[in-house]
């Protein structure tokens, strides 16, 4: 399947329709850096600027191990790769969410201020119709990621160039001491990129540079 680019205005109008009688999922996949979570979020504040109430941002980050089991195994270093996630718990949520039958779910929230995932921290009612997930590795071809691809009504892949993608890590991490800032991006960030890249299943459709 070849993605089939697209801009943000007419991914929302794509959304609406396919939301338009029940809940709908669409999941913005890129690497870290591209822009994931404020296409999630412009995507979500133009559908309910059209219908208050009518979508709402799942962010996959929510579901980071905690720092205390990342010690114990030894990938504090690694926070944010593939085997830092539970993608277990993920997909589950995913599921409850799709099935709807709550009168409202309460999911977590990544506060990068602390880097940590705040349990509980956003509400999604019943009435939300278009859900908006996003996350580096919803495309991913390798299991359990490729477990979520029964979840999602539409992809999204957002292609942004490595150089571009550099420039922003670097700003996202320029007050770390230097050694810090190394093993944040080349140890950690920059391989990420890489994988998501290389490893992700086609999307529906692409923006690019996002």
């Amino acid at each position: 399947m070849t993605p089939k680019p697209t801009d943000s205005r007419a991914l929302a109008a794509l959304i609406a329709r396919r939301g338009r009688t029940a809940r709908s999922i669409t999941a913005i996949a890129g690497p870290p850096g591209a822009g994931k979570s404020t296409v999630a979020e412009a995507l979500a504040d133009e559908l309910n600027a059209a219908e208050p109430g009518s979508a709402a941002v799942l962010p996959m980050d929510g579901y980071h191990y905690d720092d205390i089991v990342l010690e114990a195994r030894g990938d504090r270093a690694r926070k944010g790769a593939p085997h830092t996630f539970d993608v277990g718990g993920f997909a589950a949520m995913l599921a409850r969410l799709r099935a709807n039958t709550e009168e409202e779910i309460a999911v977590p929230v990544f506060d990068r201020s602390i880097e940590i995932a705040r349990n509980a921290a956003r509400i999604i009612p019943q009435t939300v119709r278009h859900l908006i997930v996003e996350g580096n590795y919803l495309l991913l071809d390798r299991p359990p990621w490729t477990s979520l691809a029964a979840s999602f009504d539409t992809t999204v892949f957002l292609d942004v160039p490595t150089e571009e993608l550099r420039a922003r890590l670097t700003e996202r991490w320029k007050d770390l001491a230097p050694d810090a800032f190394a093993e944040k991006m080349e140890g950690n960030d920059l391989p990420n990129v890489h994988l998501v890249q290389e490893a992700s299943r086609p999307a529906e459709f692409v923006i690019r540079d996002a």
